[in-house]
Order: structure tokens, then C-alpha cells, then sequence
């Protein structure tokens, strides 16, 4: 193919020696040209070095009240007597958003000089807004975009965020004011986080506390409980999957609980529930922060802060195997073991009237109270389910009892009913064994009541005729 020579470079050829296509394209890309110029909503022109006129679209015309053929080829000042297009022109510098009065009207504009092999041959002038007042419009309007987006960053930090802070963990005993300053520290870092303890005992509190308290907490925090994903899905949930890599895909691919977490927080509940031949996948993750979704083959980072929780003792599993050993160094940076209820007796009243105070919030008008003797029964409880079981316990009282008053009979029976003491030696008699249960049983209901019988009946579940024969029957005092 026959190489032409761009027109801006050398000598122009004369009209007569170029072809019929080369014309017509010429034409054709200055029809464009002035197509794209007349089409800048404000006005706009260009002068050259001089300061004279070489274009001047129309809209910039119907402002001023002009006709385009009418300002062609004059200087510039004739037509806008305080122009500094020319000016440009000599100095090389442009002036943006500056103001210019023409016709008694100010205007916010620019000038930018053009530049060709170091020097200026042009200057390119546009209104950027007709009426000074438009700055301020435009400014009152950013001003309230701004506060708009400063609220939907709070809402969206709600609904991402978690529910719970440090606040929100009740107590004043020893043991969890200790631990509650331990785990501020350690929101403070990005290490890895090991929380422990019985179920029940506020382990995704504790997480989502430290999340709220952490540099993270403008990012998600992502929870995924370990024995809730059946052993199957678990790579894909955590990893995510790619588009096609399995029958059954969702389309375009999923992201996993790595990608969602990304700037935030990954929580991994009941971790010793994790299957063993996935865990080295995952201990490679918290090493690199890579990984790539099933299926895919493009490597991808994540930056987001671990944090394992487990009711499991993960150190009785490594020696069995039943847990790789390196993970566990690797999650166990900052262990944090809660304390089961039982072992902080001081926060159970206290934790019982907040819990209660919850719940009256779901039933208006509600305040409930609770005896001293209710009080009693709750102290003295062990509680192997924790504040779980004192939230259930609370919620189903709260349900049966009318009034707003809780006695220590309107607290479920086996609260205080002492375990039956195995008996030492010999055979186990089961009559013997049921017959102490129901003996102590109605020894502590009588007790619980005052000696009321209806109320112990009530307490029981059973008729007042039938009470007054079982304590006939177990030689009970009816007075």
C-alpha cells in the first residue's frame, strides 16, 4: 500500500495534486470537527497565538447574541473586550475556573493554551458556568451529596456491621473484666484471634465486639459456622466457585466467605468441626492471603482479619490427629478463653435483670422484677448452658407468668431441684430412686411457696388433691 505523508507535517500539497478520497476524508473530518464544536453545551473558541478568532460554536453565539460568521477572524477583544485569550497565548499558562464578566454578567471560565513542538498556536477558552450563582448551586449540592453519603456510610456500616460492641458484654466480676481488656488489645492488632469456652458462653459476642472495636469496622465481618455446612459445599462457601465449575453453578460464579471479607473480618465458628483435608487450604490462605475459587484458575488476595472460635479443646485433638497441628499454632496467636456463668456467680443477677429488660421491650408496658428468692434460685444454679440457657430460662417465664413480679415458684422446676445422689454400693433400686426425686421434689416446691399448697400444685403441674395424697404418702406435714 502507497504510504501519504500526514498533512501536518512538510510542506501541504497543493488541493489539485491530492485524490478524490483524501479530499473528500479531509472534508469530512473538519464537518466533525465543527459537528463536535457546536455541540459543547456552553460556549467555547479558539484563537490563535495573536488572539484572533479561528472558531466559535453556537451556543457560545446565542449567548452573546451574535451571528458565528459575524466574530470569525476579529481579535478576540473586540468581541469580549476584558478576554485574556490572548494573554494565554504569550504566557503558556492556563487559568481555570476563573471569573470573567462580559455584558455585565460574571461567568466561571477557562483558558488552555495549545501547544505544538514547544509552542503555543492556540488557545481554547470555554464557559464552564454562565452565572457565578451556578458555583454556589453546585457547591450547596455537593455539600449535600456529602452529607448524604456521610449517612448512608453509617446506615451501611449498620447493616454490614455486627450488632454487638464491648458495651453490649455485661459483667463486673474479676474474670470478664479481664478478658474484655485483653480482647481490646487485641482488636487493636491484625493478628489471628483463638476464642474459647463452653457453648453458650458469648463466643460471636466477643468476635463481633472485636470487630466494632477494630481499624475493620467500616468493613464486614463475615461469620461462617463450621458445623453448619455440610462437608461437600464447604470448599465452595469458603472459597467461592467459578463460573461452570460444577453441575448445578450458579452463573457467573459465586464469591466465598474470603473474597466477602475482604477489608474486614472473617469469623469462623466452631472451627474444630472444619474437615481435615480442607484445612491445609486454609492454612496456606492465612499465610498468603491467595486463593483461587473452585473451579477457576486466577489467583486472588483478600485482606481480611481471622478470628476462630471453638467449644472444642483443639489441643486434645491435635495429639488425636483430629486436627492439624500447624493450624492450630496459626489460629492460637491470641487466645481468649470465656469463662462459663458458673465461674462469674457476681454477673448472673445483674445479667438476669439486663437480659429482662430485653425482653420487655418485646411486650410494652412490661417491667419485670424478680424476688429475692428467684434470685436466689438463679445464683445457686450451675447453668451448663450458660447465658443461652439463662436467656431461654428468662424468655419462657417471662411468657407464662402473669404480672410482672418473677417468684422463685414461676422459675422452671429443675432450677432448684438438687440432682438425685447415686446410691454407693449395692444394686440400683429405680423405686427408691423416683420416690427421693418426688419427695424433694415436693419438700422444695412447699418450700419455693411458702407452704401455699395451690401455688406448689400449680408449680408441680398437678391437682391440689393429688399433693395433699403424695404428702400423705411421703409422710409430708400438711400444716
Amino acid at each position: 500500500m502507497k504510504e501519504t505523508t500526514p498533512i501536518s507535517q512538510g510542506e501541504p500539497e497543493p488541493l489539485s495534486q491530492l485524490s478524490e478520497g483524501l479530499l473528500q476524508g479531509m472534508i469530512r473530518r473538519l464537518q466533525l470537527v465543527d459537528l463536535i464544536f457546536d455541540h459543547i453545551e456552553n460556549g467555547a473558541l479558539v484563537t490563535d497565538a495573536a488572539g484572533y478568532i479561528l472558531y466559535f460554536n453556537q451556543p457560545y453565539a446565542r449567548f452573546l447574541g451574535l451571528e458565528v460568521k459575524q466574530v470569525l477572524g476579529k481579535h478576540v477583544t473586540e468581541i469580549l473586550e476584558d478576554s485574556r485569550m490572548h494573554i494565554v497565548a504569550k504566557t503558556g499558562k492556563a487559568e481555570v475556573n476563573q471569573i470573567f464578566t462580559s455584558r455585565g454578567r460574571d461567568m466561571v471560565v477557562q483558558r488552555i493554551p495549545i501547544f505544538e513542538e514547544g509552542k503555543v498556536v492556540a488557545v481554547f477558552g470555554q464557559i464552564m458556568f454562565k452565572q457565578v450563582s451556578d458555583v454556589g448551586r453546585l457547591a450547596s449540592n455537593l455539600s449535600l451529596l456529602e452529607s448524604k453519603l456521610k449517612l448512608y456510610e453509617k446506615e451501611l456500616i449498620s447493616l454490614r456491621a455486627t450488632r454487638y460492641t464491648f458495651d453490649s458484654i455485661r459483667g463486673t466480676s474479676p474474670p470478664i473484666i479481664a478478658l474484655k481488656e485483653e480482647a481490646r488489645k487485641a482488636a487493636q492488632t491484625d493478628l489471628p484471634i483463638l476464642l474459647t469456652g463452653e457453648s453458650g458462653t458469648g463466643k460471636e459476642l466477643f468476635a463481633q465486639a472485636i470487630h466494632q472495636a477494630s481499624s475493620r469496622h467500616k468493613h464486614p465481618s463475615i461469620h461462617l459456622n463450621c458445623a453448619a455446612i455440610p462437608k461437600e459445599l464447604f470448599e465452595a462457601e469458603l472459597f467461592g466457585y467459578a463460573d461452570g465449575a460444577f453441575t448445578g453453578a450458579k452463573s457467573g460464579g459465586k464469591p466465598g466467605k474470603f473474597e466477602l471479607a475482604d477489608g474486614g473480618t472473617l469469623f469462623l465458628d466452631e472451627i474444630g468441626e472444619m474437615p481435615l483435608e480442607l484445612q491445609p487450604k486454609l492454612l496456606r490462605v492465612l499465610e498468603d492471603h491467595l486463593f483461587e475459587r473452585v473451579g477457576g484458575n486466577r489467583m486472588m488476595r483478600s485482606d481480611f482479619r481471622i478470628i476462630a472460635a471453638t467449644n472444642r479443646d483443639l489441643k486434645m485433638m491435635v495429639t488425636q490427629k483430629q486436627f492439624r497441628e500447624d493450624l492450630y499454632y496459626r489460629l492460637n496467636v491470641v487466645p481468649l478463653e470465656i469463662p462459663p456463668l458458673r465461674e462469674r456467680r457476681g454477673d448472673i443477677i445483674p445479667l438476669a435483670q439486663h437480659l429482662l429488660g430485653k425482653i420487655a421491650d418485646n411486650y410494652p408496658g412490661s417491667c419485670y422484677q424478680l424476688t429475692p428468692a428467684a434470685e436466689k434460685v438463679l445464683d445457686a444454679y450451675h447453668w451448663p448452658g450458660n447465658i443461652r440457657e439463662l436467656i431461654n430460662v428468662l424468655e419462657r417465664t417471662a411468657f407464662t407468668i402473669e404480672g410482672n413480679c418473677i417468684d422463685a415458684c414461676d422459675l422452671p422446676f429443675y432450677l432448684s431441684r438438687p440432682a438425685v445422689a447415686a446410691l454407693q454400693g449395692g444394686q440400683w433400686d429405680l423405686a427408691a430412686v423416683v420416690a427421693e426425686a418426688e419427695r424433694e421434689a415436693l419438700r422444695k416446691a412447699l418450700e419455693l411457696t411458702a407452704n401455699n399448697k395451690a401455688r406448689a400444685a400449680k408449680l408441680l403441674g398437678i391437682h391440689r388433691t393429688v399433693l395433699y395424697k403424695k404428702m400423705t404418702k411421703y409422710q409430708i406435714p400438711l400444716g
